[in-house]
C-alpha cells in the first residue's frame, strides 16, 4: 500500500519519499512496469535501438533507408517520432541533436581540451532506452572520466527529471562532490529541479555542445558495451529482471572486468588509487593551439585516442 505513496515529478524527491515512507528506491523501480506498447512500433524501436548501437551517427534520414532494407516500410515523419521516443538523435554535426525546455539555462561545455587527470575531477550523465520482450525502459547513469567507474543508476518507465535526480542524489551522497558536472541539453538536465542540486553543492555545470559528437563519449562508449555485453545477449522481459540484470552486470563493469585504456586495471581499482586513469577530449576546432601545448600536451592526447578503446 505505500507504494502508492510515491509520486514522481513531485517537488519532494525520490530519495526523500522513499526515506519517509520506509520503502528501499530499487522496489519503487522494480514495481515501475513500462506500458505495452504497439507490437510495430515496439519492433521498429528495437531495431533503432540495435543499429544506432552500431552507427550512433545515423539520422531520421538514414534510419528510414535502414528500415526499409529490412523490410519495414516507414516514412520519416515516424521514424523521428519513434526516434524522439526513445531519446535518439544522431551524433553527426547539425541542429537540434538536443532539445531542452526553451525557458531552462544552457551552461557552455567546460571540458574542451581539459586533461582529467584524478577521481571526482569531472562526471558526466546521460539517459539511454533499454529494451524489454513487452515494452521498454530508461536507464540513467552517472560515471566518473578518469576512472570510466558507473557512481550511480536508475531505471524508469518514463523519461521525466525525478529519476536523473535521484541518480544524481545518491551519487552525491556515496562520493561526494566532482568539480564538473557534465550532461547534454536535455530537458531533465537542464531543468531547474535537477540544476539546483548542483549548484546548491557548488559544482560547476557543463552541457555538452551542438553537434559535438565526443563531448561526451565515455558515457556513449558505457551504453555500447552494456548493450552488447548484457542487453541484447539476456534479452530481459521485465523491469524486476532488468535491475536484477543490470545490479549484476554493473558490479561486473566496476568490480571485475578489465579496461584496456586503464592498462587493464578494473574502474574500482582506478577510481580508489588514482592511479591509470585519465581522459581529454582534444579541441579539435581551435585555430589558437600552440607549438609548445602540442608538445606538453601529447601523452593527454594519446589519452584521447585510447579514449576509442574506452570499454574494450
Amino acid at each position: 500500500m505505500r507504494l502508492g505513496w510515491i509520486e514522481r515529478g513531485h517537488e519532494v524527491s525520490m530519495v526523500r519519499q522513499c526515506e519517509l515512507t520506509v520503502i528501499t528506491r530499487s522496489v519503487v523501480y522494480a514495481h515501475s512496469q513500462p506500458a505495452e506498447e504497439d507490437g510495430a512500433d515496439l519492433l521498429l524501436c528495437h531495431l533503432l535501438d540495435e543499429e544506432y548501437t552500431r552507427h550512433p551517427f545515423y539520422g531520421s534520414r538514414r534510419m528510414v533507408v535502414f528500415l526499409k532494407g529490412k523490410g519495414h516500410e516507414v516514412n520519416r515523419k515516424r521514424v523521428q517520432r519513434l526516434m524522439r521516443t526513445i531519446g535518439l538523435a544522431g551524433m553527426a554535426p547539425g541542429p537540434n541533436t538536443s532539445r531542452s525546455h526553451p525557458e531552462n539555462r544552457i551552461y557552455p561545455y567546460l571540458l574542451r581540451g581539459v586533461a582529467v587527470t584524478r577521481p571526482n575531477q569531472v562526471w558526466s550523465i546521460d539517459i539511454t532506452y533499454i529494451r524489454l520482450k513487452h515494452g521498454f525502459s530508461y536507464l540513467v547513469a552517472i560515471i566518473d572520466w578518469f576512472s570510466r567507474k558507473v557512481l550511480s543508476w536508475r531505471l524508469s518507465n518514463s523519461m521525466d527529471a525525478s529519476f536523473c535526480i535521484d541518480c544524481l542524489e545518491q551519487a552525491l551522497q556515496q562520493y561526494g562532490n566532482p568539480e564538473i558536472f557534465n550532461s547534454d541539453q536535455g530537458v531533465q538536465f537542464t531543468s531547474t529541479a535537477f540544476t539546483d542540486v548542483l549548484k546548491r553543492a557548488e559544482i560547476m555545470i557543463s552541457m555538452d555542445g551542438r553537434g559535438r559528437a565526443l563531448d561526451n563519449i565515455f558515457i556513449e562508449r558505457l551504453w555500447r558495451t552494456l548493450k552488447y555485453e548484457d542487453i541484447y545477449l539476456k534479452g530481459y522481459g521485465t523491469m524486476g529482471e532488468l535491475l536484477f540484470g543490470l545490479t549484476e552486470y554493473f558490479n561486473f563493469y566496476n568490480g571485475e572486468r578489465p579496461h584496456q585504456s586503464l592498462s587493464n586495471q578494473t574502474p574500482n581499482n582506478v577510481y580508489e588509487h588514482g592511479k591509470w586513469g585519465g581522459a581529454i577530449i582534444d579541441d579539435q576546432f581551435s585555430n589558437t593551439s600552440s607549438a609548445a601545448e602540442s608538445t606538453t600536451e601529447s601523452g593527454q592526447r594519446r589519452a584521447a585516442a585510447n579514449s576509442e578503446a574506452c570499454t574494450t
